[in-house]
């Protein structure tokens, strides 16, 4: 893929890292021209030191030819503006980080795809490391509803039981479903059927429709605070 970065940032320089290392053909668009020279020098791609906000830059970024293009500055405003000038040069798939969430539906009107304020998704995901240490992973769906992953304990309630029995005895609600089952470390995800048992030690990937409340991860014998 031809991929367009404009930012070389905390977000940016790690992102530059992983689609260089993919194979991916790189550009690099930076104002700062610390950065910029910094990020020339640690990865092999073309970095411009530019305003990604003029639509010149971008078409000398080769955007006539770029299959993506994700903005990670710092700076909604700057976003939304390469957003607004990448669908007007027809980059086919346009990336943003949104820093401020009351300005989301603007991206969405724009119709780009968004990831919100990184720093506070880590620091929600080191906050859950703390206050809930039995959820190995977890990815939030909407303002509630969560995918996340669990080890199963000894003497767990659902221990011992097939997904249709744990569903007759009320501990995998109707609005909760396993999606998968990882057994003895193989990494070869197990998938789920009601006659499937759910043995102590399995890493179960579950959808909750209320998240990962006190209430559902009891099922699964981490009987955390509520």
């Amino acid at each position: 893929m031809y991929i367009i970065v404009v930012g070389a940032g905390n977000i940016g320089t790690p992102l530059i890292e992983i689609a260089a290392e993919g194979g991916n053909e790189v550009v690099v668009i930076e104002n700062d021209e610390t950065k910029a020279e910094a990020a020339a020098s640690a990865f092999d791609c073309l970095v411009l030191h530019d305003d990604a906000t003029a639509k010149e830059t971008l078409v000398d970024a080769g955007a006539d030819r770029a299959d993506a293009l994700i903005s990670t500055t710092d700076q909604d405003a700057t976003n939304v503006m390469v957003c607004l000038l990448s669908k007007e040069l027809d980059i086919p798939n346009i990336v943003s980080v949104v820093h401020n969430p009351e300005h989301m539906s603007l991206y969405r009107q724009i119709g780009v795809n968004t990831m919100e304020n990184p720093q506070r998704l880590i620091a929600e995901y080191l906050y859950r490391a703390v206050k809930r240490p039995s959820i190995v992973d977890y990815m939030r769906i909407g303002d509630e509803a969560e995918v996340f992953e669990i080890r199963v304990d000894d003497g767990a309630p659902i221990a011992g039981m097939s997904i249709r029995e744990a569903a007759e005895a009320d501990h995998l609600r109707s609005d909760m479903l396993v999606v998968a089952i990882e057994r003895d470390g193989t990494g070869n995800p197990i998938t789920p059927r009601g006659s499937t048992v759910i043995e102590s030690g399995d890493l179960l990937t579950v959808y909750s429709a209320e998240g990962a409340t006190p209430d559902v991860t009891d099922v699964f014998g981490h009987f955390e605070d509520h």
